[in-house]
């Protein structure tokens, strides 16, 4: 963030759920070192709109208001981008980037979000889902959806970021298993066909009229594009992605249309397959995507003509408005 432009505040919530103020060197947070940092204070986002800002809970029991103007949340998965902390900041008033609630939410669950992009023409993975109270009909299940879906199959918690929880079922006993180690994840699974072809993502900006950067493409390190292949392992982006100028700008121009099928505002990675005879499925959308060095939505502004600083302030003007 440019520290010309902009005052940064951190709060750092650990694994407890405890909430914390910290002033101290940005070095530590990686460590972990920074939660025993002896100025650290608890701290609470108040939903009382007069506040506009952070509560400071003091060690002598007393309260100090630090009042902000935008939230930025730089969190993943469940309570992050699932429309929760969203809610919460709606709720004080205070400026958030990132999409609302209810986008957010629509995003985060799988099911819903094939349900909208199906209403809205857009075409995705053949699809299924099961709640955990199907359980006891669970071979049932998995006979109708090898008929329906064909194998191999994924099988995703409808409710978890990062490609946590997803296995690739081939063969009967797999998708059962696979099932029921999605609902360790959630109580609610989906299951998809399996698409081949090239794995595409398209970063999204803006509110009421967004714009598609340039496409990147995923070369997954192992079988499919999971949780090491995305943060512990040697995947290859390439910039930009290997397709014609009609794929590309088809891919660009369904990105911006779920994008605001689904409500979205702010920020969303858009992530596509296009098959060898150039269809194009949308995979899923991301609206809190990882800002690594590694990590594709700052690479693809970057490459596109907006570098890192530019486009972190361009966010926090696009929350303000």
């Amino acid at each position: 963030m440019p520290k010309d432009k902009f005052e940064i505040i951190c709060i750092g919530i650990t694994k407890s759920g405890r909430w914390l103020y910290y002033p101290g060197d940005v070095e530590l947070i990686a460590t972990g070192e920074w939660k025993e940092h002896p100025d650290c204070a608890s701290a609470i986002i108040s939903p009382d709109r007069t506040h506009g800002g952070i509560l400071k809970i003091l060690e002598d029991g007393s309260t100090s208001l630090l009042r902000i103007d935008c939230v930025f949340p730089v969190l993943h998965g469940r309570n992050g981008e699932d429309g929760t902390i969203q809610g919460l900041l709606k709720l004080a008033g205070i400026p958030f980037v990132g999409c609302d609630t209810l986008s957010s939410a629509l995003c985060m669950d799988k099911a819903m979000t094939h349900t909208v992009l199906d209403a809205a023409g857009i075409r995705t993975a053949n699809w299924d889902q099961i709640q955990k109270t199907e359980l006891p009909q669970l071979n049932e299940k998995c006979e109708q959806f090898i008929d329906k879906l064909s194998l191999p199959i994924f099988v995703k918690p409808a409710n978890a970021g990062s490609s946590v929880g997803i296995t690739k079922a081939t063969d009967f006993e797999s998708l059962r298993e696979g099932i029921k180690f999605a609902f360790t994840h959630d109580s609610k699974v989906i299951v998809e066909e399996m698409l081949s072809g090239k794995e595409v993502e398209c970063a999204v900006l803006g509110n009421d009229a967004p714009q598609a950067s340039a496409l990147g493409q995923i070369i997954p390190c192992n079988e499919f594009y999971d949780y090491d292949a995305k943060y512990q392992s040697d995947s290859e982006l390439k910039i930009p992605a290997d397709l014609d100028e009609v794929t590309t700008r088809r891919v660009q121009e369904t990105a911006v249309r779920a994008y605001q099928a689904l409500g979205c505002s702010g920020l969303a990675r858009v992530d596509f397959f296009v098959s060898e005879d150039g269809t194009v499925y949308l995979n899923e959308p991301n609206t809190l995507p990882g800002f690594t060095s590694i990590s594709m939505y700052p690479k693809l502004w970057e490459y596109s003509g907006l570098p890192y600083s530019e486009l972190l302030e361009r966010l926090v003007t696009l929350a303000l408005d």
